[in-house]
């Protein structure tokens, strides 16, 4: 392995490491945010829920509008 090589292997390294480390300190962060204010987490639980809800009790007559339903519930909480 030549020199250049190494060094390339050595810094995507480093920026991995790097990479890593900010994401577990933003995964610490919504933790923490989360624990101090968990209305907030069960309010969205409960809306992701009521949407739920009603995408099942309209699958059958009307499956697009359950689909965006659904899809609307899978971002609650990311606004």
């Amino acid at each position: 392995m030549s020199t250049l090589d190494r060094s390339s292997s050595a810094s995507t390294f480093g920026s991995g490491l790097a990479g890593a480390l900010k994401a577990l300190a933003e995964e610490a962060s919504v933790l923490v945010q989360a624990l101090l204010s968990p209305g907030k987490i069960i309010g969205e639980v409960e809306e992701m829920r009521a949407l739920q809800t009603r995408a099942d009790r309209i699958e059958a007559s009307d499956p697009a509008r359950a689909a965006v339903l659904r899809w609307h519930a899978s971002r609650v909480g990311l606004r």
